[in-house]
């Protein structure tokens, strides 16, 4: 992915390993139907894509894992199948012949709580939270980041994390409707509530994770399911305290990519530290017989990204 931040192309290389890339099913047995801005969205073709992703994968008999950067069923599923719709989702993921690490998102979220979510999507988990890391081979790190960690939703509604989140967005967005952006402007069009933030706490381990990895010379790559970059996203995507993130990550120099997803149309930007953004195309958005999914081939010196139908190729 380009020539900035220590991933340059170069050619004969055999990669360190590889993993499939996937994010946004938003699978649901509903007719289809479009987004609040008109676009198109493909429920019951989605559990397709993520078949023929499985298939695909498990075909190049190479990669190492899977990740799924969130929102494996819709919101509009109903709220009586939510349960047995997130296990046939899980249960199509663990088709494939290897680890898959799942990030949550805000529809996972609109279906079960964290205490009925986090151990469907085998997340293990410390007072409920969404947050891990994981190191493939010795030169590589991966860190999942919880961007529901202050959220409206998820955690119960007397929970301290909520009841955080709400009183945020009520100094942030002055409509009613607090998943509207009316009268919101530019970057502050985040603040809503089909978004959330990383914590302290989190901030905290997040900074203790860069420190190791620093320390044992690791390339680090940062998965959150909301963008943590405005040039790769619209504003409306953005995690809540993304500025915070990246001003955190920037002190290091060691994270070479972030992936995410929410932002169903996709992106790519390099940051003002050389840091690679690419947010994941939707497999919701593909109409029959289309997709989107990929893999990734990581390099000592490099990652590219090969992407399937919508999922653009970036080498």
């Amino acid at each position: 992915m380009g020539s900035t931040n220590g991933l340059v192309a170069a050619k004969g290389k055999q990669p360190l390993f590889s993993f499939g890339l996937i994010s946004d099913v938003q699978y649901a047995d509903i007719p289809d139907g479009r987004s609040f801005l008109g676009v198109p969205r493909y429920y019951r073709h989605s559990i397709l894509v993520l078949q023929r992703a499985v298939k695909e994968w498990n075909a190049n008999k190479k990669h190492k894992f899977v990740i799924n950067l969130g929102d494996i069923v819709d919101g509009y599923c109903p709220k009586d199948q939510s349960l047995s719709t997130v296990k046939k989702i899980v249960d199509e993921f663990e088709m494939f012949n290897g680890p898959v690490y799942h990030l949550i998102g805000n529809h996972c979220l609109y279906n079960l709580p964290r205490s009925k979510l986090l151990p469907l999507l085998k997340i293990q988990s410390f007072g409920s939270h969404a947050y891990y890391d994981f190191s493939p081979v010795p030169e590589y790190r991966f860190v999942v980041l919880d961007g529901y960690d202050i959220s409206a939703i998820g955690w119960p509604q007397d929970h301290p994390k909520t009841l955080e989140a709400l009183k945020f967005l009520r100094q942030k967005n002055p409509n009613d409707d607090k998943n509207s952006p009316t009268g919101l402007v530019g970057l502050e069009r985040r603040f809503l509530m089909f978004n959330g933030a990383v914590g302290k706490e989190q901030m905290e381990w997040l900074s203790s994770v860069l420190q190791e990895a620093t320390k044992l010379e690791q390339k680090v790559v940062i998965c959150c399911h909301m963008p943590l970059d405005p040039v790769a996203s619209s504003n409306e995507a953005l995690l809540w305290n993304y500025d915070e993130v990246m001003n955190l990550i920037h002190r290091y120099t060691c994270v070479k990519l972030c992936l995410s997803g929410h932002d169903h149309k996709g992106g790519y930007s390099i940051d003002s530290h050389g840091i690679h953004h690419r947010v994941i195309e939707a497999a919701l958005e593909c109409p029959a017989g289309t997709d989107a999914f990929g893999y990734a081939e990581v390099f000592d010196d490099r990652i590219s990204l090969y992407g399937t139908g919508r999922m653009l190729n970036l080498r």
